[in-house]
Order: structure tokens, then sequence, then C-alpha cells
């Protein structure tokens, strides 16, 4: 039975309209052979019209309809932690540290410039973890990850809560249980407001509101951003909120969904979430690093110690979305052939696509020109020796558009289904 390794791009899709795509730019000798042997195609991760985050797109790519099964990204984020929510009476939010002016809650930026440390996180974290929120008997739980990124629980001891209620965090809106990215907004925390009229929404709403403010109150004045201001960097003074959810996702695990043995490579919180959400087997591996020869040399040994034992080996990179964020289309690009020159080329010299079949696509577009993620079709190409290809040149978003013969597919949980149902009816002629 032929094995797949699916290796999943975080953000590498720029628009089909640019004039040049990170991907056309790159030099990418290992994507592009790749290319030259696969059928290829494009795919809305999620949906037309919807710019979705990783979590609601990586769900939707590993073959789960998110209008279904998706409960929002804050019990995932939380799950890849380490922690499981308590349904009914804990919400959970996907957080970023952040600068702000704490006297206009103007935000400085979202991120903190990218140059908080996770010792520094976790330092931060530890200050908020467990504070009495000072009504409903409510409390938070805070659990820093990789970076800026954090986890923050709102709970009440005795009180019912609900996660119907919007994001602090003004970049991102809530659409259903979906939170897409926002082109246009005004740089201040907001309140977080409930979204119904319920008790238990208004109260979720006003416990976050307590947990934010004092948050900055703790964090403005904490060592670690003294020291950082005395370093004349930005100080991680606020935390923002988004992705509020109450419950994990009812799933079949995906074993069982198609009858094959799936493992996981993943890199961040929300992956290893959902990786085990759907019980599949994590290969863990370290955070990422600066050193990205080290980093991808990590990853390719587990995706060959992996493909041993499993049937389907599910890799996820981060690199090329941050600088998709940053609008460095040269970062951008550098992220593509730092992957192509360390990840995938050694990992073509070391199987033979006649016994691995390999499918490359993203979770999303981050175009640089937008800085942030769209609703743009990704490319898709599989290679395996016993397909004919669609003579693509290189791994682009055009080529896969002109040329390839799947075509456009329209949402990402139809992708594996269909490449599985491809790879099988080959073996079996």
């Amino acid at each position: 039975m032929v094995k797949l390794i699916y290796l999943v791009l975080d953000g590498v899709a720029d628009r089909i309209t640019d004039e040049k795509t990170s991907l056309e730019l790159a030099h990418k000798p290992g994507l592009d052979s790749l290319a030259r042997k696969a059928i290829g195609g494009v795919m809305y991760t999620v949906g037309k019209g919807y710019a979705p985050e990783s979590d609601v797109a990586v769900l939707s790519i590993l073959g789960y309809n998110p209008e279904k099964y998706y409960t929002g990204r804050g019990p995932l984020e939380a799950l890849g932690a380490g922690i499981r929510i308590k349904e009914g009476y804990e919400v959970a939010f996907r957080a970023n540290f952040a600068t702000i002016d704490p006297k206009t809650l103007r935000i400085i930026d979202r991120r903190v410039a990218r140059s908080l440390s996770t010792s520094e996180a976790k330092e931060l974290a530890k200050a908020l973890d467990g504070i009495d929120l000072e009504l409903y008997n409510g409390y938070a739980l805070v659990k820093s990850t990789i970076g800026h990124r954090a986890v923050v629980v709102i709970g009440s001891r005795t009180h019912r809560l609900s996660d119907n209620v919007d994001n602090s965090d003004p970049a991102y809106a809530r659409k259903g249980k979906i939170s897409i990215a926002v082109k246009h907004y005004e740089p201040y925390i907001k309140q977080v407001r409930p979204l119904d009229d319920t008790v238990e929404a208004k109260r979720t709403a006003e416990l976050a509101n307590t947990f934010t403010q004092k948050a900055i109150e703790i964090l403005d004045r904490h060592p670690v951003n003294i020291e950082r201001e005395k370093k004349g960097l930005l100080k991680a003074n606020a935390i923002l909120l988004r992705d509020a959810g109450g419950k994990l996702p009812k799933v079949k695990p995906i074993d069982k969904l198609f009858s094959k043995k799936f493992a996981a490579i993943v890199e961040m919180p929300v992956e290893k979430g959902i990786a085990r959400l759907l019980e599949m087997n994590i290969v863990e591996v370290p955070p990422p690093s600066n050193d990205k020869a080290r980093d991808y040399k990590i990853r390719l040994e587990a995706t060959l110690k992996a493909l041993r034992d499993n049937d389907v080996v599910y890799v996820h990179l981060k690199g090329p979305d941050e600088p998709g964020h940053d609008g460095s289309i040269e970062g951008k690009v550098k992220s593509i052939e730092l992957i192509d020159k360390y990840y995938v080329e050694p990992l073509l010299e070391n199987i033979s696509l006649d016994e691995v079949a390999v499918l490359v696509t993203a979770d999303h577009a981050t175009p640089p020109s937008v800085k942030a993620h769209t609703d743009d079709p990704v490319p898709v190409i599989l290679a395996y020796g016993r397909l004919e290809p669609d003579g693509l040149k290189a791994f682009t978003e055009k080529e896969c558009y002109s040329k390839g013969r799947l075509g456009v597919i329209e949402h990402g949980y139809e992708l594996l289904p269909r490449i599985l149902r491809i790879l099988d009816q080959v073996e079996r002629t």
C-alpha cells in the first residue's frame, strides 16, 4: 500500500493575481521537481469568502467540515497547551501578548514586534495564572506557548459561562464560530461584547473585560517589562483575546474516518491540539528556532521515522506565514527557500516516489501585500510515480491553477478524501 507524506507550508500562498508571488520568486528546486512529477490544482481551504485562521483551515484540510465540527480556536489551542476545559464553566481564548499605551488602550504592536522570548512570556504568564477576577466566583488560567502566543481560560467555580462573545483583539472578527482577519481596524483593545442576550454570555464578557484590565495593571509594571524597557524593547503589557470556545469538537478519530494510520509532525499549539483531538500519533519535535537548518533536519528525521509505522504522515511547517504577516516578500521568499533546501530536497533523496506519494499545499494564503490571511485559493500538488503528471513547470499558484487536472477544490475538507481515493484507485490498477 502506498504511503503518503502530507506537507503543509503555513501561509505559503499569495494572491494568484499578484504580478509575482513569493513561490514564483523563490529558488526551490525540490518543490519544483515535485511539481513536474505531479498532478495539481488549487483549493479554498475553508471556502470562498473565508480568510481563515490556521486552526479552522487545518481542521478542514484534514477532512472535517468546519461548519459541522468547529467549536472555536480557544479549546484547540488549550488542548495543544495541555489544558482540557470544563465545559459549561470555562471558556478558552487564543491570546497574544501585545504592546499598548495603558492610558488610552491604543495598540502599538499586536505581537510585541515578535521580540518576546518564550522564557519571558512564561514569566509574564505565571504572574497572571490563577488570578481572582473578583466577580461571579471567576478566575483566569494563563499559559504561554511559543513567543508572544498564549492561552487564556476564563472560568467560574459556580456560574455557567458562554463562548458566544466577541474578541478584544480588533484584528479578528467572529463569523459564527470562525474568526476571520479584518483588513482595516481601529488599533485599540476592544471591549469583549456578548453576542446574544443570555446571562451566560454577558457574564463571560464581563469576566473577560475584567481580566484584560487586571492583566494590563500587572504586566505594565512586571520586572520582565521593566527590564525590556531599559533595553529599549517594547513592553508586553497587555493580552489580546480572540476565538472563544467552550467545548471541544465531537469528531471521529482520523484513523477511523479514513481507515489509515496517521502521524503528525506539528510545531504550534493549535496544530498539536487538533492532532490530539483527532487521535493522530504525534511525533514530538522542539519548537521552531532561528536555526532553520537544524529545525528542518529534525523534522525530516521525524518524518522518515513516522513513515515506517504510519500510512499518512502530516507535516506542518510554519515558516512562510510570519514574513507574510510582516509584509516582507523578501523574508517570505527566503523562508520558502530554507524549507526547500533543508527539508524538501533531503526528503526526496531519502524516499522513492514509486513507494511514497507526496501531497503539498498550504493552510491559507498570507500575501505580503495584505499582511494578513486572505481567502485566496492555495496551490496543491500530488506527486507519485504511478500517476501521469500534469506538465506543471513549478510549484506556483498560477501553474497549479492553469494546468492542474484537480481543478478548483471548493472546500478544504474535500481534498484528503479525494487524494486518498486517487491513490487507492491507482493501487488497484
